[in-house]
């Protein structure tokens, strides 16, 4: 079975320098970005657990860790900077 993007082309290529895990990132960077934000996609798509993700997107643990991990450590936000 093969993947069925659903972003284009086109909008993959405006959307990709704003992703983070590039390899001029800092860090280790994600193996593949594209099918990363195209399986967060199929999850909010879907409405699926992550267990149902389909294999093609990678290991479903492994797309769940790496979208969570934001949520653990959030930036900071304006309203939080305005109270120091």
């Amino acid at each position: 079975m093969s993947i069925r993007w659903v972003l284009t082309d086109e909008q993959w290529a405006k959307m990709e320098p704003q992703c983070l895990g590039k390899p001029s990132d800092p860090g280790r960077s994600g193996t593949d970005n594209r099918r990363f934000v195209e399986a967060v996609l199929w999850i909010a798509r879907t409405g699926s657990p992550w267990r149902d993700l389909p294999p093609e997107f990678g290991k479903w643990n492994t797309v769940f860790k790496r979208f969570s991990r934001p949520l653990k450590n959030p930036p900071p936000t304006l309203a939080s900077a305005s109270t120091i």
